[in-house]
């Protein structure tokens, strides 16, 4: 193969995006037929078959697969330098994508990533939120620059990444105003019984909170559990049970959601890590967001702890 066709790529695609023939055959405004001949011709091409036939639909082949990714690198590339030549305004943007697990606390997401704004070369941050393992998968095919996640990264995934540790925090407890004003015991008695809203069973921080609870044979009232911690805390603010959140940000958190601190937790720890493709620092966006997380977010608390060397999987 000398060259390859870019309009047979983009059918091949939109194919792909769309599971049919038909439906991309509306998005390009061309006929069923002309693009089932433009894939054909591709597949000869190219030697291998990109497609198979599920009832009415069509399902990548492996090899399908492995093209999409290349594919789809190619086509936001595309539109990113469509972007930058037609924003002439910042002509010297360079986007930085970061993905965030849902479960990392939003107020330490912005601490992370907003000091990257203020660097030398400007950037374009393309923030994307969501469950860990889909963006770590984004990250492998590189639609992502950086993931951060509350958790290193996860055994049971086949995935190449390194992860870089940002530092770590002890966690308080909070509760509304009503909710505070009901208890007269100390803490941490007060919460035996009491209701409680848990992160949820994926989230990093839940079985050290199980297990604080049963050092201290705390038996709380387990109300609900959540994946999303901002829908956690908006639970937490309209009084339906005490939760906790990380001691570092803890001023923004009575501020902010109008609860209180009934007590904190120096043992459970909430740490934050930084996933990349890079097991160097290279990028400069990513070194400069975990100097400023070791440095100036977490303070000396995180220099306190000493964590495994960064790690590949």
């Amino acid at each position: 193969m000398a060259n390859l066709n870019y309009k047979h790529l983009r059918y091949f695609w939109m194919v792909a995006k769309a599971g049919s023939i038909a439906r991309a055959s509306e998005q390009l405004h061309l006929s069923p037929q002309s693009i089932s001949g433009q894939l054909s011709e591709f597949e000869s091409v190219l030697g291998i078959k990109l497609f198979r036939r599920v009832g009415r639909g069509l399902e990548l082949t492996d090899s399908g697969q492995r093209l999409l990714g290349y594919a789809e690198q190619i086509f936001v590339l595309g539109e990113e330098m469509l972007d930058a030549i037609r924003d002439e305004s910042s002509p010297q943007s360079v986007p930085f994508r970061v993905g965030i697990a849902d479960s990392v606390p939003k107020m330490v997401a912005y601490r992370l990533v907003e000091p990257s704004l203020g660097l030398a070369d400007p950037i374009r941050l393309i923030c994307r939120e969501g469950r860990l393992t889909p963006l770590l998968a984004d990250l492998a095919v590189h639609r992502l620059d950086m993931v951060i996640a509350d958790r290193p990264m996860p055994d049971n995934l086949n995935v190449r990444g390194y992860e870089h540790f940002l530092g770590e925090s002890g966690v308080s407890v909070f509760g509304s105003e009503a909710l505070t004003g009901q208890s007269g015991d100390d803490f941490p008695d007060m919460l035996d019984g009491a209701p409680f809203l848990l992160p949820g069973a994926d989230v990093a921080l839940y079985p050290r909170l199980m297990r604080w609870f049963e050092s201290r044979r705390l038996r709380p009232r387990i109300v609900g559990e959540f994946d999303d911690s901002a829908l956690l805390m908006a639970f937490g603010q309209a009084g339906a049970g005490y939760f906790v959140a990380p001691t570092a940000i803890e001023t923004y958190i009575v501020r902010q959601h109008e609860v209180r601190i009934v007590g904190r937790i120096d043992v459970v720890r909430e740490q934050v890590y930084a996933i990349t493709t890079e097991r160097k620092l290279t990028h400069p966006v990513i070194a400069a967001i975990c100097q400023l997380a070791q440095h100036d977010m977490f303070g000396g608390e995180s220099a306190q702890r000493t964590p495994d060397p960064d790690r590949v999987t």
